[in-house]
């Protein structure tokens, strides 16, 4: 009998050192976000930080922010974490997400050819710029994903007063890819397009890529992130996905986000002290 209990206790002890880390492994939450983010790194760097002090997986599905958005408004993600502010305040105005917070900021850059056909190198004005290619008819090479990047590209073209659709096809091209992929395609025509600069200062196959045009106000890049309303989707791993905006934005995940450098070059700024109510 003696025996018997002994047996019996090894057995248990066993099959909970077997399956505690299966059982630790379960407790996750998904972050619907960009490809810039992963992209640029900052997840590589920041993200075991977080899973180490709280004991939370984080499994991050980057799409272009539109996609993210979509993602998040099905409920197939507990957290949304993208960059184009018009999105996410009416993604919480409609009642998908509860509040925005925001976490960081870059920018983004206008990069082309070191030969700059269009003439654009210097410039201060991302304006003057795109008028300048389009009136050279230079290649453009656009996400064309309704990402984040591509909304602000769009917007960037209507204030231009360029149709960039009527010329869809000619020296106006469109991916319909992601950041990495699309400055890939323009390194191998030699062509300008609109990246964040997390992504350009990771991406190494720039080939005579260069930065020309940066520093306009216009191409300021806030980042939020927003827990997915429990109310529209209870499911929503409403405890967890709290845990991770709030190590975001406490002094541990801003540090973390500042830390993160490319070649001594800081990628990303925090800003949790600025929420958007």
């Amino acid at each position: 009998m003696f025996l018997r209990l002994i047996i019996c206790l090894i057995v248990t002890l066993l099959f909970l050192h077997a399956n505690g880390p299966a059982a630790a492994a379960e407790r996750f939450i998904t972050v619907a976000s960009t490809t810039s983010t992963e992209n640029s790194g900052l997840f590589q760097a920041i993200l075991p930080l977080f899973e180490r002090a709280a004991g939370i997986a984080v499994r991050v599905v980057a799409v272009g922010t539109g996609q993210a958005v979509r993602m998040a408004e099905r409920g197939d993600a507990d957290v949304l974490f993208v960059h184009h502010q018009p999105s996410e305040e009416h993604f919480v105005a409609d009642g998908f997400g509860v509040r925005r917070h925001d976490v960081m900021y870059n920018d983004f850059v206008l990069v082309g050819p070191r030969h700059d056909p269009a003439g654009i190198g210097g410039l201060a004005d991302a304006i003057e710029g795109l008028v300048r290619i389009a009136a050279r008819q230079a290649v453009f090479v656009s996400r064309g994903d309704d990402s984040g990047t591509h909304k602000r590209e769009v917007s960037l073209w209507q204030a231009a007063g360029i149709d960039v659709v009527a010329a869809s096809g000619t020296w106006y091209r469109e991916s319909g890819a992601g950041m990495g992929t699309t400055l890939n395609i323009a390194s191998g025509m030699g062509a300008y397009t609109l990246t964040d600069r997390g992504t350009w200062l990771n991406f190494n196959n720039r080939g005579d890529l260069v930065v020309l045009v940066a520093g306009d106000r216009r191409l300021f890049n806030p980042y939020g992130v927003i827990l997915v309303n429990p109310q529209r989707h209870p499911h929503v791993k409403t405890a967890e996905g709290q845990m991770f905006i709030d190590w975001l934005l406490s002094p541990d995940g801003q540090g973390a986000i500042a830390a993160y450098r490319i070649d001594g070059q800081p990628v990303f700024f925090p800003s949790a002290d600025k929420d958007t109510p």
